[in-house]
């Protein structure tokens, strides 16, 4: 009986501590993946190294890009649900005026952003196109919140 009361111990000590420490710093914050610029594939570009005249494209849902798109962001997704030719038409005309283009999607894994990308390529072959390394994820939270243009 004995090793189940230092046993309980242990976990309320342990329990105590950690929730301490949740109370003293805050929840734990997601960490920003990684991104070595040397190391990615020529298609891609960490955030930190986005010029700030890029135009920025969301290939995830209406529903994410309206709750935390980067700010500026254009929405074009290959959702079936939506009007793709309206939506390829907005960027389109959004792109011209641009050197520069950003598409990011859900993940790093998600292959919509490659998709987008390489649609944006064909349309104008010497604009400089670049996948977000990391997703939507590698957008720092504090600047994670969109405000749709108008």
């Amino acid at each position: 009986m004995k090793p189940l009361l230092q046993l309980g111990a242990l976990i309320a000590i342990a329990l105590a501590a950690s929730t301490g420490t949740w109370l003293f710093h805050g929840p734990a914050t997601r960490p920003s993946p990684v991104c070595d610029p040397h190391t990615l594939p020529k298609d891609e570009i960490c955030f930190a190294l986005v010029p700030e005249h890029a135009l920025w494209i969301d290939a995830r849902s209406r529903a994410e890009w309206l709750a935390d798109g980067y700010p500026g962001s254009i929405l074009w997704n290959l959702d079936p649900s939506e009007d793709a030719l309206k939506m390829e038409a907005d960027a389109i005309t959004r792109i011209a005026s641009k050197q520069f283009v950003v598409v990011y999607c859900s993940s790093h894994a998600c292959d919509t952003s490659r998709q987008i990308a390489a649609k944006i390529r064909q349309f104008d072959p010497l604009l400089q196109v670049k996948v977000l390394h990391g997703g939507h994820p590698a957008i720092p939270p504090a600047t994670a919140r969109n405000r749709p243009p108008t």
